[in-house]
């Protein structure tokens, strides 16, 4: 549990540090001096700034598609990731502007990408096929993308909306896999 306390308290500093400048130009430095930790400490849990913002979403978002792996529905893990963004919409708009070759925008990708083809492997005992691969890549980019554009732009619409548009883009191949 020490070690838990100690990552919050990381993410508590950029989230504070984060509303006064871009992520981009925050240090580690700056990030133990809020914290009220070292360096090293930093370190030794985190790679760079980018991982500890990258842990704090798995932390925060990733949570809700545990919903799915415990017999919920995609669209309720949508509804909780998307509450979970718009809860914390300071922190990830800045996070989401971020260029680094670690960025949010990419693990997210990654995570939702691994997330759905290992829960297509559970529900099928099978490896993707080429086309399903294929369909899914396309789907958890399009994703993202649209995620980091309701975000930057200030969530121009409610979360049930992009969630239902989420789930209506869903390709007819895939449909069968995911829901």
């Amino acid at each position: 549990m020490k070690n838990e306390e100690t990552l919050l308290l990381f993410a508590k500093a950029i989230k504070s540090l984060i509303k006064t400048q871009p992520l981009d130009k925050i240090t580690v430095t700056d990030i133990v001096f809020q914290a009220g930790k070292t360096r090293q400490t930093f370190y030794r849990h985190f790679q760079d700034k980018y991982d500890l913002v990258n842990w704090y979403f798995e932390k925060l978002v990733l949570k809700s598609f545990e919903e799915m792996r415990q017999g919920g529905s995609l669209q309720e893990a949508l509804n909780l990731k998307f509450a979970f963004i718009e809860q914390e919409h300071a922190f990830f708009k800045e996070a989401f502007k971020s260029n680094d070759y670690n960025n949010l925008i990419h693990y997210d990708f990654c995570c939702i990408y691994d997330f759905y083809k290992k829960f297509i492997y559970k529900k099928t005992g099978k490896d993707l096929s080429k086309d399903i691969d294929f369909l899914l890549n396309m789907y958890c980019r399009g994703s993202v993308d649209m995620t980091v554009d309701w975000v930057l732009n200030d969530m121009p619409i409610k979360k049930e909306e992009i969630v239902q548009y989420l789930m209506d883009a869903i390709p007819d191949k895939l449909e069968a896999y995911m829901i």
